[in-house]
């Protein structure tokens, strides 16, 4: 399978700014360094580390929330390598659009927009026509058992796994190259987790390239083929 993210040398610090009468100046707080890694298409790797090691921090800079400190982050997006590190804005929403999709731990959207109309969004957003985009959306909520009922209203009247697998269903509409998910089964119910599961792995056999951070063992073990461990890269 052909090579679709590629690490290198990538570093993180953050710099926090002491303030008050006590204190001047700044301090370094080192994350990790030289991490070097690539994904491939079909493979679902495991970001591991125990709390606080860095793992969000490692997802959210290759999604370009977070710069690197150093290094480079290259992916592949229609044929052609871009380094999100000096990417452009503009490049940057263009490769999430087609190419990168990222499946966080909490809904963000805007209120009052009906749940149908977000999970559809990505989709009608890379170019597919409205109607086809709302059909999509449908067979997901169905599959993750939001009942119809909810369908018009907006998720941030949901219960919390409500809101999950509405995330979910967003994350999976699209057939993103390139996937990070950052603990997609957390807190579901036996029936939910397992679907959940089922799409990661229909995501493989089409050959999305998938990271994914997953405190769930169990359900690690079933998807992933590979693992990667920030904790070899702490620079405490």
């Amino acid at each position: 399978m052909s090579e679709m993210l590629h690490v290198k040398n990538v570093s993180k610090d953050f710099t926090l700014y002491n303030q008050g009468d006590f204190s001047e100046g700044e301090t370094i707080i080192p994350v990790f360094k030289d991490i070097n890694f690539s994904l491939k298409a079909g493979d679902c790797v495991a970001l591991l580390g125990e709390s606080g090691s860095g793992k969000s921090t490692f997802m959210r800079m290759i999604y370009a929330n977070y710069l690197c400190s150093s290094g480079a982050i290259n992916v592949k997006h229609k044929d052609v390598w871009f380094d999100l590190v000096t990417a452009s804005p503009h490049q940057i929403l263009d490769i999430r659009c087609y190419s990168l999709g990222y499946v966080s731990q909490f809904l963000r959207v805007i209120p009052r927009v009906a749940t149908l109309e977000i999970v559809a969004e990505p989709l009608v957003k890379a170019g597919e026509k409205k109607e086809a985009a709302i059909e999509k959306a449908k067979e997901l909520l169905t599959r993750l058992r939001i009942p119809e009922r909810l369908w018009g209203l907006s998720p941030l009247t949901f219960s919390g796994g409500e809101q999950q697998r509405v995330n979910i269903a967003r994350g999976f509409v699209y057939d993103y190259p390139i996937m990070l998910l950052d603990e997609p089964t957390a807190s579901l119910d036996a029936q939910n987790r397992q679907t959940v599961l089922e799409l990661i792995e229909e995501a493989k056999s089409r050959g999305a390239a998938i990271l994914g951070i997953f405190h769930d063992h169990e359900a690690r073990d079933t998807v992933c083929n590979g693992q990667l461990d920030v904790t070899n890269y702490r620079t405490e």
